[in-house]
């Protein structure tokens, strides 16, 4: 095995290109797997850790090598492993302090990877770890999504709501999705029950009553959510802002958790006028919550959406690509390693 690998790093933030550089290859700790790195997803965190939008939630050393999530075979595994082999084909979403899957190679906790699904290829499995849990953790682990429950999930085409769908039909909800005409056979094929054209309709002239709103929008969106909720109702957001709530269940200092319930105030004020709950996620790597979806894919419950793959050379056009917010589905770029 070669002792450098490409990545594709950043040297500081800000909306700079990501740029090919030799580095070494990681090192494996006693808990960690090396794994060759065969395809990896790519997403809106990673143009907002480039830019510098997610500094207050994490901090990264530069430079940095970014990338969230990847699909690949482990080509080494610490003294301490024994779930995983070499030559076994995973997948996985690093913890937020070691991400950088745009990369020939990862070493990272065996605690953030699974076992891949064997009815994906690794570019579909590479594209499911972000979205998967992100979907598993609003639904099921912060709300417990209930069969009956109506679910509003924001824009259904998109990476996230292409995955939330299928997760929420599973569970037995009434889906609610925003989506243009062009992506609306899409997502009926996903199982949305009731698809609203943005373009033509605002979500809020036509629903109420619902039980919980996944947003994925933030903005006007995420303050028009609170008016379709019934009392008790959620909202589950994960481009609004981080509030108090959030700070204190990651256990950040009281500062940060002071600064996020200043800077939620409004959205604190309008829970409170219409009885719900508004909590923000920002999504953890848990390599047991990853094992659940791939025995969902195996059962034919999910299927990864893939709109374009990219080689891991053409990685700066593939987020330009994702930042466009047009994808439907997800977008991956393919990784040569030996």
């Amino acid at each position: 095995m070669t002792k450098t690998m490409q990545a594709m790093q950043i040297k500081q933030y800000g909306q700079v290109p990501v740029s090919a550089t030799q580095v070494p290859l990681p090192a494996v700790g006693a808990t960690d797997v090396l794994v060759a790195i065969r395809a990896a997803g790519v997403n809106p965190i990673d143009t907002k850790t480039r830019d510098g939008e997610v500094k207050l939630l994490v901090a990264h050393q530069m430079p940095l090598t970014l990338g969230h999530e990847f699909a690949g075979v482990v080509a080494a595994v610490g003294r301490d492993v024994q779930q995983f082999k070499i030559g076994d084909e995973v997948y996985g979403r690093p913890r937020d302090a070691r991400i950088g899957t745009f990369a020939e190679y990862i070493a990272l906790d065996v605690a953030d990877i699974a076992l891949k699904p064997q009815s994906l290829s690794f570019v579909e499995a590479a594209s499911l770890p972000l979205v998967g849990l992100t979907s598993y953790q609003a639904l099921i682990d912060l709300v417990q999504l209930k069969p009956g429950q109506k679910v509003l999930i924001q824009a259904g085409a998109g990476g996230v709501g292409t995955i939330a769908i299928q997760l929420a039909k599973y569970l037995g909800a009434y889906v609610a999705t925003t989506a243009s005409a062009s992506s609306a056979p899409l997502v009926k094929k996903l199982g949305a029950d009731l698809v609203i054209d943005y373009h033509q309709q605002s979500f809020d002239e036509v629903l109420h009553d619902y039980d919980l709103v996944f947003d994925t929008l933030g903005g006007v969106n995420l303050r028009k959510a609170f008016t379709i909720l019934k009392p008790g109702g959620n909202i589950v957001s994960v481009s609004g802002l981080p509030n108090g709530q959030f700070g204190r269940r990651r256990h950040y200092s009281w500062w940060k958790t002071w600064l996020f319930s200043l800077a939620t105030l409004n959205l604190t004020r309008w829970a409170h006028k219409y009885h719900v709950t508004y909590q923000f996620l920002f999504m953890q790597a848990n390599g047991r919550e990853l094992a659940e979806l791939t025995a969902l894919v195996e059962q034919g419950k999910l299927q990864p959406q893939i709109d374009r793959v990219f080689p891991l050379a053409q990685t700066q056009a593939a987020l330009d690509y994702v930042a466009q917010g047009r994808a439907h589905g997800k977008v991956v770029v393919t990784v040569a390693a030996e």
